[in-house]
């Protein structure tokens, strides 16, 4: 049964998902935060040195990173779903969206969490933070104008990748900001799969 190393307020629940989505047993062994300092407990560097999550265990494969365990996911246990066909257009456009989530579009997501919690401090920075929020945010939403999802007309594997991003931008900018964003979550948040994930690895 695939394990999955799960740390409170992380983005773990992105890959409990994608296993719902793909029919698999899984089991989360969950880890907690340091209240104070926000970091990782040191158990979880027995599963993987950096004691990062979400981290996964599949027989002799320990695996870091979610895209990767998304596309290892995929690929060993799509059977054709959730990913278009290899060396078409499609699949390239998959690919980018599935490394666009982690490789650009949290960046900026990101610093505003950590330079919020500088006060004034962190002010002469927000500006430029924002643009760039609106710049990957905006370009986001208008890839989804006229659809549901971000490659092709069904669920695939960036789209389950692109998911925290897409809630992240709602929850900070509101829907009307990013209205196709909105949808999209709106969307995803009510497929059965990720309602299964939530009940079984929390909210």
């Amino acid at each position: 049964m695939i394990e999955i190393h799960h740390l409170n307020e992380s983005r773990s629940r992105r890959i409990t998902w994608m296993l719902e989505e793909l029919g698999q047993d899984y089991k989360i062994i969950s880890y907690q935060r340091d209240p104070k300092t926000r970091l990782a407990p040191p158990e979880l560097k027995a599963i993987h040195p950096l004691g990062k999550a979400p981290v996964i265990r599949d027989g002799d494969e320990v695996l870091i990173e979610s895209g990767a365990i998304i596309e290892y996911l995929v690929r060993t246990y799509g059977n054709g779903q959730f990913a278009p066909p290899m060396g078409t257009s499609a699949y390239n456009r998959y690919i980018q969206f599935l490394h666009y989530g982690e490789g650009s579009a949290m960046l900026p997501l990101m610093l505003k969490l950590y330079t919020s919690r500088l006060g004034e401090a962190g002010a002469p920075l927000q500006p430029r933070i924002n643009s760039e929020i609106q710049n990957h945010m905006g370009w986001l939403d208008s890839e989804l104008v006229n659809k549901a999802y971000f490659v092709g007309d069904s669920l695939t594997g960036a789209d389950v990748q692109l998911s925290f991003v897409a809630q992240s931008a709602i929850r900070g900018a509101g829907a009307e900001m990013f209205p196709n964003l909105a949808h999209f979550v709106a969307t995803i948040e009510a497929r059965p799969a990720y309602q299964r994930a939530i009940a079984k690895g929390g909210a």
